[in-house]
């Protein structure tokens, strides 16, 4: 296990995937615990990217035109490579923006962005960036119109960052671990009137199903950077963070998302599956 969690923390630093197709294809990049369980935010990407496939006919193992390789939902962008193709990716400015690698890639193909604090930095660095954001799991309604129903039988749970969990109680009623299935996930948040949340995609899949949400900000492992971006990519700033969960209760959700999904479906990278037209 030892081994397998040290090639796991390799793989995720590299950002490179051992599994990959024998025949030209889109490789998507992913990020994966160190010991190879999945948390669920993460795990979404596969999940969303195959699903946008599917609505013009293909999926993620089809045989592409030509190699590519895509990054697409979560605070990832300090693993691409020069030539990989973003939509929907952020930067999280405490995993390596400052890393030589990274600081010596200037070729991306970006189509949409997670907020504008990353397309400020990618800017910056002379790396040409579209006016279009929004994190990919805000599409989920709508790539999923009959899965997922609003229950509310719950007034309100706890969805915890990866490095929060050993804070909490995982058994207690209000907790919803993050290293659950996706879908069973979503279902919980579902559950709640109230969803209070360190984990990212705990607040963007409750606000994505119009619930309220608030960030609850357990402890500083996590910088505050990729929290920003998400929130100022839906039009919102100056979004205050609850320090507590009792904070949180007492604040209750932040201001409703207002989010024009077409602009980032739009934007959606199937070329690189159907080729030049």
């Amino acid at each position: 296990m030892d081994f397998r969690r040290k090639l796991r923390e390799l793989m995720n630093k590299l950002g490179y995937d051992l599994h990959r197709l024998p025949y030209p294809h889109v490789e998507l990049h992913f990020w994966r615990p160190d010991d190879g369980s999945i948390n669920f935010g993460d795990f979404l990407s596969p999940v969303i990217v195959d699903q946008c496939l599917r609505t013009h006919g293909f999926t993620m193992w089809d045989e592409a035109p030509c190699d590519a390789r895509l990054l697409a939902l979560g605070s990832i962008l300090q693993s691409a490579f020069d030539g990989d193709v973003v939509w929907g990716s952020g930067l999280n400015l405490r995993s390596g923006i400052d890393d030589e690698r990274f600081a010596k890639v200037t070729r991306l193909d970006i189509r949409a962005l997670r907020g504008p604090r990353t397309q400020e930095v990618m800017r910056r660095r002379g790396i040409a960036v579209p006016d279009i954001f929004g994190d990919p799991a805000l599409l989920l309604p709508s790539l999923f119109p009959r899965r997922f129903r609003r229950r509310s039988s719950r007034p309100w749970i706890f969805v915890p960052n990866l490095h929060d969990i050993k804070f909490l109680d995982q058994a207690a009623k209000n907790v919803v671990s993050p290293l659950g299935s996706w879908n069973r996930n979503i279902e919980s948040i579902l559950e709640a009137d109230l969803v209070l949340s360190s984990s990212l995609h705990g607040l963007v899949v409750a606000e994505a199903y119009g619930i309220p949400a608030r960030y609850v900000r357990l402890s500083e492992t996590e910088g505050a950077f990729k929290y920003h971006d998400y929130y100022e990519g839906t039009g919102r700033f100056g979004i205050e963070f609850a320090s507590s969960i009792v904070e949180g209760l007492e604040m209750g959700g932040v201001e409703p998302l207002q989010f024009d999904s077409k602009p980032l479906m739009n934007a959606f990278p199937v070329d690189l599956w159907r080729g030049k037209t």
